[in-house]
């Protein structure tokens, strides 16, 4: 027999996957950040466990990295004490991978031989498993287009990359909420919010597009130019928008038009939310729902300005890493908001 408590069970375990997975995608933004991205020039699953242990293992994979184009290019100075502090980063985030993944396969296969999964459960927890693996590859295939003749990785593989983390982050987050708050009976508070289920959901929908949008600034490094706000180049809608032809590919790769667009996105969501906040808060919402609405509102605020100061200063890696985790941070509370308007969220304290 299935127990609430052995739902509740599963549902801790997920938060702590989401909780390891926040921590991957801010490790990947820092190893972005800093450089090191490309430092690991071979994909390894099992065997790239073990880093360099000796004086000579550090100086075979220096020697490695410098047959390719980023130490040729761009990083001819850097000595072996360089190399190590940015191969760090990117082993560091190769070995967190592996360990969610860990994370993940033992404790599941523990709830399925227990009998504590329910059998419609059971093909969410397995997708989130072979997405996970996805993840994986989809890393090394980033990876691999920046060591070919430029070394930079595809802005289009990257924001794939951070697309597939956010989504695979939501979907176990939403599982776990729904296992998690599990409520015999929807309180009239909640239902009063029946009519913003749809828009609620859309919200989401555009909260996700910003994201993405931030992944190509950070792929065209788009943040480093044009840093004042509100105005670009002294104008509210700059010239040159679309000076790329066929005019879509200006919205992937005209560094203008790539900030622009987060720009405009970031401002729909600032606008959006306040008035959901404002509707929601208007019609009765459950106290749990209150909650969310005002950790939602703060963190809102807190992200505007993270990302303004982020660009005014140039992108300073600490600030950057901080508007890269306080999106994920507002994403959550978003989708936290969203899940409890559309299951019923309880007025418990």
């Amino acid at each position: 027999m299935i127990t609430q408590n052995n739902e509740r069970a599963i549902a801790l375990w997920l938060f702590i996957c989401c909780a390891s997975i926040f921590l991957m995608v801010v490790l990947g933004g820092l190893t972005r950040l800093t450089g090191s991205g490309l430092s690991m020039v071979d994909w390894a699953p099992i065997m790239g466990i073990i880093p360099p242990l000796s004086q000579a293992e550090w100086l075979e994979t220096f020697q490695r990295y410098q047959q390719f184009p980023e130490y040729k290019i761009n990083n001819q100075t850097l000595d072996l004490a360089g190399f190590k502090s940015i191969y760090w980063f990117e082993y560091s985030h190769r070995i967190l991978g592996r360990f969610i993944g860990i994370l993940f396969f033992f404790p599941m296969l523990f709830f399925f031989l227990k009998g504590w999964v329910k059998p419609a459960l059971k093909p969410k927890l397995i997708a989130m498993f072979i997405l996970g693996g996805l993840q994986g590859l989809l890393g090394w295939y980033m990876v691999k287009s920046g060591l070919v003749d430029n070394p930079h990785v595809s802005q289009y593989r990257l924001v794939a990359h951070l697309g597939l983390a956010f989504f695979v982050y939501a979907y176990i987050l939403w599982i776990a909420l729904g296992l998690f708050f599990q409520d015999k009976q929807q309180p009239p508070s909640s239902a009063s919010l029946n009519f913003l289920k749809p828009y609620a959901l859309l919200l989401s929908l555009v909260v996700f597009i910003t994201l993405l949008s931030g992944g190509f600034v950070a792929g065209l490094k788009a943040g480093h130019v044009f840093n004042t706000f509100p105005l670009m180049n002294g104008q509210l809608v700059p010239d040159g928008l679309f000076v790329m032809q066929p005019i879509w590919l200006n919205f992937f790769e005209n560094i203008m038009t790539v900030q622009f667009d987060h720009r405009v996105l970031a401002l729909i969501v600032f606008i959006s939310l306040i008035v959901f906040y404002v509707i929601a808060r208007r019609n009765n919402p459950s106290k749990r729902i209150k909650r969310g609405l005002h950790l939602m509102l703060a963190m809102l605020l807190i992200q505007v300005t993270l990302g303004i100061s982020t660009l005014l200063l140039h992108v300073p890696i600490a600030l950057a890493a901080s508007h890269q985790a306080g999106a994920l941070v507002l994403f959550t509370l978003v989708l936290f908001v969203v899940q409890q308007i559309r299951q019923g969220g309880d007025d418990m304290s």
